[in-house]
């Protein structure tokens, strides 16, 4: 049996730690860096190049180098905001036959999974270099937003690079791990997750060594991304103002714009104003066109309104869900490289009313919970203990597409609830148990997990036929089905656990291809 290791799968960057000495490190790769740039691209031969060698090529192979798949992992084609996601993109996004967003290059068609699996397998190498010895298990974080399916892609994503995936894990209870196990004193913590693409909040007591997750909110479509978007749209209506050349619409010239802006964004994270400078942008009609411009931390700001406004509700959510109030909070931290941002901790102030905590690095405090998880389940720490929640509602369909809620969102886990159900139709023979995860009220909106059928009722009519419809949820997330005829105690059960798009055989094949 290998090491564990921890891995904070990250939008922008990933990371990975390993508890040595009963001390969690936190692991530098071959390039001395402490993070990894979750960036894949295929040369011109045809071979796969991660992380840092990666994002050099992303300006003069822009069309086969994929950033951000994170925000297409478990999602479909037609949700949203893929659609708005792929405007922006330099590589295309294509749709797999079950209409999950794969990314197409040179014509083939890569899932989501896949190419997810490459960071990890980097991350795995970069584990095994470190300590000398293979790297067998490992506990990745992901969104405490992400759904049944998003969080079944990314174990798969583990599978695929030769992991068995023991545990995924809250990216925001991460968090709070790495910080209170340094902090050992009772008290009530909010972590302020703002990462490259998604926003998450928790509420958490930390006692006696008990982590207790209350309530968990975010938006799984609002990150840095969403931030460097706005910058791009700021310097390149700037720029075709000027030069009356929209940048856009070239793949190379929008990666140089997507480029510059982050570099901006950071640097107006510890100055007020920065230059922006990107020679021979585009071709106008007299020639060549340069963008040279001086951009304030002022206009940044307020191209990112709208979005810095979206930070508060789910904050305000989550403290309703715990119920308390910001004068509880003794503690806010700092998660995600988004967090560096003066507008984002001055919104924190305002929420919280109270400065946020400085004492956790927001890139790799999530991957240090990771590894002080793998230790708790590999039995060298055993005076933590975890109970997390889970994050949206479950329930089943029942007539005129409602949802019936059965376990609500944020409660704790593991868990067991029940309701009764009766029939709506005379002489009616079986009951369809449709399985349905999410916050709408019409269950066709949600996103359905499973079904099973409870058949050979005894005949009677419409409302006289009761079915006791039993929901557990154990400590991994996994969901158990029950269905009882109440008369007659004739039983019938499913165990749910969410298919990610990839079949056993084809999670194996693409294994087999990473080795």
């Amino acid at each position: 049996m290998g090491r564990m290791i921890g891995i904070d799968l990250g939008t922008t960057n990933s990371c990975v730690a390993v508890l040595e000495g009963g001390e969690p490190q936190v692991i530098h790769n071959q390039e001395g860096g402490r993070t990894t740039p979750s960036m894949v691209s295929w040369n011109a031969d045809g071979d796969v190049v991660v992380g840092a060698a990666s994002k050099r090529q992303m300006v003069t192979n822009p069309s086969r180098t994929v950033f951000g798949v994170k925000r297409l992992i478990g999602r479909k084609v037609a949700d949203p905001e893929i659609q708005r996601l792929t405007r922006t993109l330099p590589y295309t996004i294509t749709a797999a036959k079950n209409g999950d967003a794969w990314v197409s290059i040179d014509g083939r068609a890569h899932s989501a999974q896949e190419i997810s699996a490459h960071v990890v397998a980097k991350m795995r190498r970069v584990a095994e270099d470190y300590l000398g010895e293979q790297v067998t298990e490992a506990v990745i974080t992901v969104p405490a937003y992400f759904d049944d399916v998003q969080r079944q892609a990314t174990k798969d994503a583990g599978a695929i690079a030769g992991l068995q995936v023991r545990a995924i894990l809250n990216e925001p209870t991460a968090a709070a791990l790495a910080y209170g196990v340094q902090h050992q004193h009772d008290q009530r913590v909010a972590v302020f997750d703002l990462g490259g693409g998604t926003f998450d909040i928790s509420i958490l007591t930390i006692e006696n060594g008990v982590f207790e997750v209350l309530a968990t909110s975010g938006d799984t479509a609002l990150g840095g991304d969403d931030f460097d978007r706005a910058i791009i749209e700021l310097l390149a209506d700037g720029f075709q103002t000027e030069s009356g050349v929209d940048p856009r619409g070239d793949a190379v010239s929008l990666q140089r714009l997507k480029e510059a802006a982050e570099q901006a964004k950071i640097e107006l994270s510890s100055t007020m104003t920065t230059d922006v400078n990107l020679p021979f942008l585009a071709i106008g009609k007299a020639g060549p066109v340069h963008l040279t411009r001086s951009l304030s931390r002022g206009e940044v700001e307020r191209a990112c309104r709208d979005l810095l406004a979206r930070l508060a509700a789910p904050c305000a959510k989550a403290l309703e869900l715990a119920r308390c109030t910001a004068a509880d909070i003794d503690q806010v931290l700092l998660v995600g490289g988004m967090s560096r941002m003066p507008a984002v901790q001055e919104a924190v102030l305002e929420i919280f009313g109270k400065p946020a905590h400085k004492g956790v690095n927001p890139d790799e405090s999530v991957a240090v919970g990771a590894a002080i998880h793998s230790a708790v389940i590999g039995g060298e720490l055993q005076e933590v203990v975890l109970l997390d929640v889970t994050p949206h509602d479950l329930g089943v369909k029942v007539a005129g597409d409602k949802m019936s809620v059965i376990i609500p969102a944020n409660t704790s886990i593991p868990t067991r609830e029940t309701k009764v159900f009766a029939t709506t139709e005379d002489n009616q023979s079986f009951v369809a148990v449709e399985v349905y995860q999410g916050p709408h009220a019409q269950a066709s909106r949600n996103r359905r997990l499973g079904r099973f059928v409870l058949g050979d009722l005894r005949v009677a009519p419409r409302g006289a036929t009761r079915v006791e419809v039993s929901f557990t949820m154990d400590a991994d997330g996994i969901l158990h089905v029950e269905a009882v005829e109440v008369a007659t105690g004739k039983v019938t059960s499913v165990t749910i656990e969410a298919a990610s798009g990839l079949s056993n055989e084809e999670i194996k094949r693409l294994a087999a291809g990473m080795r």
